[in-house]
């Protein structure tokens, strides 16, 4: 669960570069694309803090060369591990979708999250699990900034002569979620609608919807596809990743036809080891969560605080199983 201590921007395509700071087992470490062509450049997300997109600028303006002008920053979606670094940017552009403004209002601020993550009780499950996973990032500094150009459904643009096309594709992880294509380079950079080797944590749903998401982005056929989190994947890989949300949404049905609540039907899957291979499975609970909501036709906004207690909670009891010493 440890950040890559020196992140480097990696070519995938031409014109087409990936920043990934970190391993699987992680909340905040999300990727980031550089695309460059004709002198121009555009970065697709920014990182959770200030410090960490300084880095990831540097690197950037090393690749695309000097004079390289930044125009704008395609953010994927809401959340503050992909674009709250936006502030330092500056003069570029901020494209996303008209529905990405909603998410802003409802996640928690800088602020909130770093009182969460200081001021409480590190004894308890809520407390250690905010500073195990975001108790490395400094949020100091950041001003969450606004979309300065939004669109509805489909936006193209031109960076140089390499088209990019954006795609609304949410409500699925959030209410906002797009996706880039690059029809020349064959790759697709998807945001969080697609994670590689942690389990999801859908906040808006139903996983129908990031299912239909994904399976629109098999369609274009491409070579190459660029998780939120995690390793980019092939088309097999991304394949891979849709079995297993048709089945965690049969799961789904089935647990709440029996009546279990989410943290009940999260402990259920983990005790039966569903899905071995995947890091994270305290977040079942928040993708749980969503999909119980549409079964139940509720159209209430999710509990951040106590869905993130009711993850902590697993963690905590995972993590203490696992330190028992074992019988010899």
């Amino acid at each position: 669960m440890t950040m890559n201590s020196d992140p480097t921007l990696l070519p995938i395509a031409p014109g087409v570069h990936v920043w990934s700071p970190g391993s699987t087992g992680s909340w905040g470490l999300a990727n980031c694309g550089l695309l460059t062509a004709g002198g121009q450049s555009v970065l697709i997300d920014t990182p959770y803090t200030l410090s960490l997109t300084d880095d990831f600028l540097a690197a950037a303006r090393e690749v695309a060369g000097p004079g390289a002008d930044i125009s704008a920053v395609l953010t994927t979606h809401g959340n503050g591990d992909h674009g709250w670094g936006n502030q330092r940017v500056t003069g570029a552009e901020i494209v996303a979708t008209h529905r990405t403004l909603e998410h802003q209002c409802f996640e928690p601020s800088p602020e909130q999250l770093r009182h969460l993550v200081e001021d409480t009780d590190p004894e308890q499950p809520l407390g250690w699990y905010f500073r195990r996973h975001f108790g490395r990032f400094d949020f100091a500094g950041i001003t969450v900034q606004k979309p300065t150009r939004t669109f509805r459904n489909r936006m193209d643009l031109l960076v140089g002569d390499m088209p990019v096309e954006l795609y609304e594709v949410g409500p699925a992880h959030t209410v906002g979620d797009m996706v880039v294509r690059l029809p020349e380079q064959r790759v697709v950079f998807a945001g969080d609608v697609v994670f590689a080797g942690d389990h999801v944590c859908h906040w808006a749903g139903p996983l129908g919807s990031v299912i239909g998401a994904c399976e629109r982005i098999l369609d274009w056929e491409p070579d190459l596809v660029v998780p939120g989190h995690g390793p980019v994947l092939d088309p097999d890989g991304l394949r891979a990743h849709v079995r297993y949300l048709r089945d965690l949404a049969e799961q789904a049905r089935t647990l709440h036809a029996r009546g279990l609540s989410p943290t009940a039907a999260a402990r259920h899957l983990i005790e039966e080891d569903r899905y071995p291979g995947l890091h994270l499975p305290e977040r079942l609970v928040i993708t749980l969560a969503s999909e119980f909501r549409h079964l139940d036709r509720d159209d209430s906004e999710p509990d951040i605080l106590a869905l993130m207690d009711a993850c902590s909670r697993i963690a905590w009891h995972r993590d203490g199983v696992a330190a028992v010493p074992q019988a010899g």
